[in-house]
């Protein structure tokens, strides 16, 4: 896999915001096939920074319905919590 297809997004949250100030910390989905070394690669090819720390979790998707009395589902996925080495940023806007 390149890197295009290991990081999908990065998620803009209150939460990601306060990470992202205070610890260095930067959270992206990832591919649910992908391994914390592949993300930290494709990361750092990227954004052009130096990755200290990966957490990876898989998030399971939600119930929903909509109008209706039959449910759906949201997909799973995988979230990267990357962290940065210090003075290295990423820029989201």
């Amino acid at each position: 896999m390149n890197a295009f297809e290991v990081i999908k997004t990065v998620r803009l949250t209150e939460k990601g915001t306060r990470q992202g100030e205070k610890y260095n910390q930067y959270t992206v989905v990832a591919d649910r096939r992908a391994n914390k070394t592949e993300i930290r690669l494709a990361v750092q090819e990227l954004f052009k920074v130096k990755v200290t720390k990966v957490n990876t979790l898989n998030v399971r998707g939600k119930l929903r319905r909509q109008r209706t009395t039959q449910a759906g589902q949201a997909p799973s996925w995988k979230k990267a919590i990357v962290t940065l080495k210090d003075g290295d940023k990423i820029v989201l806007t």
